[in-house]
């Protein structure tokens, strides 16, 4: 006998999107059940920039101090090595913002933060292991979600239904929603190295023929990135890991005296890289937001920030007729009318830095060098402001418009 929850709004997924949406909702006064179907958010190599954009909203909702009192590092300019020639190409001292700098920050405190927010408010259901299976349905329309959890199946009716659950989405699937898939040249391999005090190196990647790598300080480590031609990662393993780590010791020769602490492919984490996005985001009685609905590439690491955007929009849009017990249905297009438009364009100038910028380096011909934007950038000071603006802020931020009020009677 599965035990039944009644809700306004049921979310399907823990992560940026999910969570940020719950909080708004809940401050609003919204009743909200949160899905999530691991035991904690301790998840390594997951978005860790929290950008300008998003340290915006922080402070909107009065948590900034609060916020930055959790660890990070900031990163206040990017810049990139292509061959032996280093390039700065976007400056965030100019951004319209409080905070002019990406702060690095392991994406289980930023969603703790989240959810200690959120639970400050008698109206916001975390359900920690409980993974969302199956849709449940009143005739043509979406009423709520089936999880399993270790105290057996959960069924939670809801007016509305979110899948925030990530790129391969079980609620997107069950919904019959199909993203178009737009390819991507590349995959990545993410491990860590020791940082050290003597270390000469700063957050930003290096671009050589054949060869890509990037390296984010996080503290007392180094969070690096290697970059590997689409599906190649079998070849990769068979040219073993002593080759890999003399790989990465000559695209960084500063890392050239720690590669053996990567041991084994064991310490090796494979993202595969997704571009894609939902044609229709939404049908009655649910709607799909962040990663559910896009999966952005990693290019500006941008994604937590557009499913935090995606989580402002929705909560701007839902509050009051969730609050005042209207049928959502009618408002979901307006969602997706709000967010398709800075989605489509982010990801246009990813597809456009992968099949220039990273499709040149992966093939390494004779000819590759920094493409002419980027040593303009780098030429022109002021410049820097336009990639800064794109990166940290986006294309139609979105703002806190939702009241906090007392919950629904």
């Amino acid at each position: 006998m599965a035990q039944t929850l009644t809700t306004q709004c049921c979310i399907a997924g823990g992560g940026p999107a999910g969570m940020m949406l719950g909080f708004l909702l809940a401050r609003a006064g919204v009743d909200v059940v949160v899905l999530e179907k691991h035991a904690d958010f301790l998840r390594d190599f997951r978005g860790d920039t929290i950008h300008p954009s998003t340290l915006e909203l922080m402070y909107e909702l009065g948590l900034l101090d609060e916020f930055l009192k959790l660890p990070h590092q900031k990163v206040s300019a990017l810049g990139a090595r292509f061959g032996k020639t280093a390039y700065k190409f976007a400056d965030f001292s100019h951004l319209p913002t409080h905070c002019r700098f990406i702060a690095m920050m392991p994406q289980w405190d930023f969603l703790d933060f989240i959810a200690g927010q959120g639970q400050r408010y008698p109206n916001f259901h975390l359900k920690m292991r409980a993974e969302a299976t199956e849709l449940l349905f009143d005739g043509s329309g979406v009423a709520g979600v089936r999880a399993e959890t270790p105290d057996g199946p959960l069924e939670v009716r809801a007016a509305l239904t979110v899948g925030c659950d990530g790129r391969h989405s079980t609620v997107r699937a069950r919904a019959g929603l199909v993203p178009q898939d737009f390819g991507a040249p590349m995959d990545v391999l993410w491990f860590r190295l020791s940082r050290r005090p003597s270390d000469n190196l700063a957050t930003g990647g290096v671009l050589d023929k054949g060869r890509i790598f990037v390296m984010i300080e996080r503290g007392e480590y180094w969070q690096c990135a290697y970059v590997i031609a689409k599906g190649s990662m079998d070849a990769v393993r068979q040219r073993g890991i002593e080759e890999f780590r003399a790989q990465v010791a000559a695209t960084e020769p500063g890392f050239t005296d720690r590669v053996d602490e990567i041991a084994g492919w064991d310490q090796v984490h494979l993202l595969t890289v997704t571009v894609n996005r939902l044609p229709k985001w939404h049908r009655p009685g649910l709607i799909c937001i962040g990663d559910a609905a896009h999966a952005m590439s990693p290019v500006g690491g941008v994604g937590v920030n557009l499913a935090v955007q995606d989580a402002v929009a929705a909560a701007n849009i839902l509050a009051d007729p969730l609050y005042e017990r209207r049928d959502p249905t009618p408002f979901l297009p307006k969602i997706q009318s709000r967010r398709e438009f800075p989605t489509r364009m982010t990801q246009k100038l990813q597809i456009a830095m992968q099949n220039t910028v990273i499709s040149g380096a992966l093939k390494g011909g004779k000819d590759f060098r920094a493409p002419f934007p980027l040593r303009l950038f780098d030429e022109y000071a002021y410049l820097r402001r336009i990639p800064a603006r794109l990166v940290g802020v986006g294309v139609r931020p979105e703002h806190v418009r939702t009241p906090e009020r007392a919950p629904q009677s």
